[in-house]
């Protein structure tokens, strides 16, 4: 079973909503649960949030936080994840943000560096990844992303 059919039949076991907070993987993450027959009933929100701007109003991150610690950052994406669950009013969500690739971001920070935010509201989860793909580094990156995001959905869901 793909891990998307596991968290949509694991949420409708459990009467929970998801929702996501995404930068790096543009959509990649609400697409995946998307697809997924069924999932109307446990996924209300996706958000895009590729800039600083969008992070800002509609998230919530604070600006001190994006100029302190960047937009790639443990601080950006719980902020974030706080938003998206705050906005969309559901039970959990997952929050992304990176550099995907194969171009920096004009900072010191990697390629592959990615922060993976995801809570229920009680209790907040944030992994750190280092990818060091080759290739499609790009496609990689933001497919390891949504990986490790459903998983620690997943996890948060079966608590």
């Amino acid at each position: 079973m793909l891990l998307e059919e596991t968290l949509v039949s694991l949420l409708k076991e459990k009467q929970l909503v998801a929702s996501t907070a995404e930068s790096c993987t543009g959509g990649l993450i609400a697409k995946r649960i998307t697809d997924v027959s069924g999932s109307s009933s446990v996924f209300n929100c996706g958000i895009v949030s590729y800039s600083n701007e969008i992070k800002h109003s509609v998230l919530g991150v604070s600006e001190e936080t994006l100029r302190q610690y960047g937009a790639v950052s443990e601080q950006t994406v719980r902020e974030m994840v706080s938003g998206v669950l705050k906005l969309s009013k559901a039970d959990l969500a997952v929050a992304v943000s990176g550099i995907a690739g194969p171009g920096s971001d004009n900072t010191e920070k990697p390629v592959g560096l990615i922060f993976i935010a995801g809570s229920n509201g009680k209790k907040t989860v944030v992994k750190k990844l280092e990818n060091k793909f080759t290739g499609d580094v790009r496609r990689n990156n933001r497919e390891s992303a949504s990986d490790e995001a459903l998983k620690i959905l997943i996890s948060l869901a079966g608590e």
